[in-house]
Formats: C-alpha cells, structure tokens, sequence
C-alpha cells in the first residue's frame, strides 16, 4: 500500500528537549517545509492520485531548461529535491501552494520517518552483522573470518541470504510510531522523540498516519 500524505524535511541534528515536568527527552531536529505542490497526479492521466511536491530551492542558474520549464508552472522557482505523495483527492491542493507543518502535524502525533542510512562502505561480517569472530589467543588463525558457508556434497552451493561481507548502510530505513515533541512553525522546525535514520543534513521524509 502507498503511503499516505506527509512532508519532506532535513535533519538537523539532536538534542535534549525538557518537559514541563522537568524530565529531559532525547529528540531529533528536523527543519520540514515548507513543500511547493508542483503537479497534480490524477487517474484520468497518470493512472493514479497523487501531488508532486518540491522541497529546498534550487537557483534558476543550476536547473536544466526542461525542468525550469516544470518548475515555472508552480512560479516559486527551483527545487533540489522532488517527491510524490498518494492523495485521495488531488484537488484539493492548487499548483503553487506551500504545505506547512502545522496543515499536517500537531504535537502528540505519531509518524513515520523515512531517510537513508550512513553509508558504511565494504565490511566484514563482525561488524555487518554482530559475529564474535574466533579466539583471539596466539596461533588462533582464525580472528575475524566468517567462517564455513555451506556444504560440499549437497547442495553444494551457498544458500541464499547467508550473512556474508558486503556493502553496508546506505539503505532506505522507515522508522515506525515517531512521536512528535514539539513544533517550532515559525522555524518550520519538529522536535521528535529518539534518533531517525541517516547523516546531518539529510533528506527525510514524515508521513502521516
């Protein structure tokens, strides 16, 4: 199932938010919005409903000629990053008009968060997926290794989804039931609870429930 409507946003970084209790919660900044509708998707053309929206601008000088030409219909000029997002009614939204945080969220809300990993480059198996190795005493041999991956006789191959070496992070992460702290709308900033995936200043992207 697609996911419903949300907002494209840019990590921040973390810190520490105090309740009026007093208690201190680690949350995660999040600058989100405000997002430009683009285009409209309807199942008369396209064979779905959806809205084409455009976070972060991008100046006129460093957007090719087919996409400015995209861009100039909505009239707020360029835009970095270019997302959809499944709608019921597409006409409810104009060609040009910002959604803001506050048309979306409240505090208390629950959401998820999809960003993209850190990547980690080519790892072995201890850190790629949590082995203790071998014995670390002298004339081991065998420290780090990932050991035995199948057998000879039958079948005769490596099974599929053997936890190997490989490349590790740089993935879609989607991180469920984010509780929403605090909103800063004059900043366009949201304070969530706990950490989300991916670097400082990364794309993510709140949807809501």
């Amino acid at each position: 199932m697609p996911k419903t409507m949300g907002i494209l946003g840019k990590k921040i970084g973390m810190t520490r938010f105090y309740s009026e209790e007093g208690s201190a919660v680690g949350v995660t900044v999040i600058e989100a919005g405000p997002c430009v509708v683009l285009q409209k998707k309807t199942d008369e053309n396209d064979g779905y409903k959806a809205i084409q929206v455009g976070f972060v601008n991008k100046r006129e000088s460093r957007v090719n000629r087919p996409m400015l030409g995209h861009f100039n219909k909505a009239g707020k000029g360029g835009f970095y990053y270019i997302r959809e997002f499944r709608v019921e009614d597409p006409d409810q939204y104009e060609i040009g008009q910002e959604i803001k945080l506050a048309d979306l969220f409240k505090v208390g809300d629950i959401v998820d968060i999809t960003g993209k990993t850190k990547g980690r480059g080519f790892q072995g198996v201890i850190k790629r997926h949590g082995f203790h190795g071998g014995r670390k005493t002298h004339g081991s041999m065998f420290h780090r290794a990932p050991g035995s991956i199948g057998c000879s006789a039958w079948p005769s191959r490596v099974i599929k989804g053997k936890k190997m070496p490989g490349r590790m992070g740089n993935n879609n992460v989607t991180k469920k039931n984010v509780i929403i702290i605090d909103i800063r709308e004059e900043d366009n900033v949201v304070l969530v609870k706990g950490g989300v995936p991916g670097a400082k200043q990364g794309l993510l992207t709140i949807y809501t429930k």
